[in-house]
């Protein structure tokens, strides 16, 4: 499977102050993404991307808190404001053994340990306490937590193996 050079890690929240810094949600509030990386695109609600250096990095009270080179003002800040950050996979150091990037996961298929196809992962949704992959099928969505017993972290050709609770035996 191809990987795109990127990694989706949030979405531009709103501008903080006057200055044109973003405050920015990440979709892994313990992602230290942001903090090692000297560049990044956003993504428009049209798709349209532009790229980034990114001057400051610095915590905020709902997330971190962005300066970007040639954002300088409220109003090129409010402009942002729901746009896609991405980050470089070349700028972050590689995921160690058994362990992955949250947004590697999107796109692939979902099957039970049988191999049934039970879907698509659409998204990683984080509760704080937990991660869970959101698979959709024609069945309905099936939410499952990113703990062994639900979603190891076993990938088969294309997919990552899960199993609902509902497929647990008692």
């Amino acid at each position: 499977m191809s990987r795109s050079p990127t990694l989706v890690v949030g979405y531009v929240a709103r501008p903080h102050g006057t200055s044109g810094e973003l405050a920015v949600r990440t979709f892994d509030p313990g992602s230290e993404a942001l903090a090692g990386v000297e560049r990044l695109r956003l993504r428009s609600a049209d798709g349209a991307e532009s790229e980034y250096r990114l001057v400051s990095v610095r915590p905020g009270p709902k997330g971190p808190l962005l300066s970007l080179d040639s954002v300088e003002t409220r109003t090129a800040a409010e402009a942002l404001q729901g746009a896609t950050v991405l980050v470089y996979r070349t700028d972050l150091p590689p995921p160690a053994e058994g362990e992955y990037f949250q947004g590697d996961l999107v796109g692939l298929r979902a099957v039970s340990p049988s191999g049934e196809a039970l879907g698509r992962v659409e998204e990683v949704w984080n509760t704080r306490a937990l991660h869970n992959l959101v698979s959709r099928a024609a069945r309905g969505d099936l939410v499952v937590p990113v703990a062994d017993d639900f979603a190891p972290t076993d990938h088969v050709d294309g997919g990552v193996v899960v199993r609902p609770p509902e497929m647990l035996e008692s």
